[in-house]
């Protein structure tokens, strides 16, 4: 009898580790599944200001490095400028559109010649891809690294009028066209215009409030005064920094006066 119960209560035993066993696998299984669900409200796409220019200088076989610029749009297109240093005709542009992986951390830039391009996004960074999608290793990985360019939202995005320029004011004459400028943060280009001709060009911000002005262009219309306006398109090669108060906006060049200033409006692009 005492050995019909022991085997009776081992058999429970047994039928209650199997169901232990499986209920323990069961969870192991439901937790590797869900570990490898893609966390989509926190990547990069979704978690990241990763609109902007990014810029490096990538090394090259045969040339003394490559300096790269890549600008990621809001409207998923990009513009890329490659220039090969130490060489002639060097300078190579495209433009087309990019795509993100499932995953929201890399994307895929389709240039109108059909090639393609895969980066990584970063915080402020874009990681050069090898052909096979994966990050650079190695000695030279820091190399293969563009930083975004800095931005401020108290400049960038807003329209400013001309106010003064060299200390002189600059009124608003009716009928004629009030000079301003805006700063784009997405494409790091300027624009406005001279109260004549509209002007555009590229800028790049520094730390401390700097900022340095790029190549320019503008219109050629001829108008009755363009004594402002050619003193307003020289102060682009001259300023080297700009404060900003309430609603004004200052452009100088190291510590003295500032060169223009210009108010704050409301007024649309």
């Amino acid at each position: 009898m005492k050995k019909q119960w022991f085997c009776l209560l081992a058999a429970l035993l047994w039928m209650t580790s199997l169901s232990c066993g499986c209920g323990i696998a069961t969870m192991q299984s439901e937790s590797i599944v869900a570990s490898s669900i893609i966390d989509t409200a926190h990547n990069s796409r979704d978690s990241l200001d990763w609109k902007g220019v990014y810029k490096g200088t990538l090394p090259c076989a045969d040339c003394e490095g490559i300096a790269a610029s890549i600008t990621l749009k809001s409207d998923g297109t990009f513009k890329r400028v490659l220039k090969y240093l130490g060489k002639e005709n060097n300078v190579f542009f495209d433009e087309g559109a990019f795509v993100w992986d499932d995953a929201g951390a890399t994307v895929t830039l389709s240039s109108s010649k059909g090639e393609t391009r895969s980066y990584q996004v970063g915080e402020n960074v874009l990681f050069h891809l090898n052909n096979e999608g994966k990050r650079i290793t190695g000695d030279l990985a820091d190399l293969y690294i563009l930083a975004k360019n800095r931005v401020d939202p108290r400049l960038e995005g807003k329209k400013w009028v001309l106010i003064e320029l060299r200390a002189n004011a600059i009124p608003l004459q009716q009928g004629a066209a009030a000079a301003f400028i805006r700063f784009d943060m997405e494409t790091s280009m300027f624009f406005g215009n001279g109260s004549c001709n509209q002007f555009f060009g590229s800028y790049e911000l520094k730390a401390g409030d700097r900022i340095s002005f790029g190549n320019s262009g503008a219109t050629m219309m001829a108008c009755p005064d363009m004594q402002t306006e050619r003193l307003f398109l020289e102060t682009f090669g001259q300023v080297d920094n700009y404060s900003i108060g309430a609603n004004t906006l200052s452009l100088n060049k190291a510590r003295m006066a500032a060169l223009a200033r210009f108010v704050l409006t409301e007024e649309p692009a």
